[in-house]
């Protein structure tokens, strides 16, 4: 399946979520809710995912997660914040240079409507 049509999913199982519990909760309750969601339509994903990181060809020693990782192509970062600042846009599109995706979603679950609070990021996408 292709990041769009992951995207759809994703997004859909975010709202459900979302009017189930509303804002107010931290991530994690969201989180995981969501994979409950993305099992239930049998969407492959991967929770926390390592990615290590490097500086001028040396390794550092601490590694970065993802929140989310679907279908192997779709990165999902999760928030629970009243703020839905610019900065989590940026995080994502790191996030997707640093794993060579195309598409991630940030998801911010701590928004009155689910909608104020998502965002599609792009990397060289078609």
């Amino acid at each position: 399946m292709d990041e769009d049509a992951l995207s759809k999913i994703v997004i859909g199982a975010a709202i459900e979520v979302h009017r189930f519990f509303g804002p107010g909760l931290l991530e994690d309750p969201y989180v995981e809710s969501l994979c409950i969601e993305l099992d239930e339509v049998g969407v492959p994903y991967e929770r926390e995912v390592r990615v290590p990181l490097h500086y001028k060809g040396q390794s550092l020693r601490k590694d970065y997660f993802l929140d989310l990782l679907v279908g192997g192509v779709l990165v999902v970062e999760c928030k629970a914040t009243v703020e839905d600042h610019p900065v989590y846009r940026a995080q994502c599109l790191t996030q997707l240079k640093l794993t060579n995706k195309r598409l991630g979603l940030v998801i911010n679950f701590g928004q009155p409507t689910l909608k104020a609070g998502l965002h599609r990021v792009v990397n060289n996408l078609k």
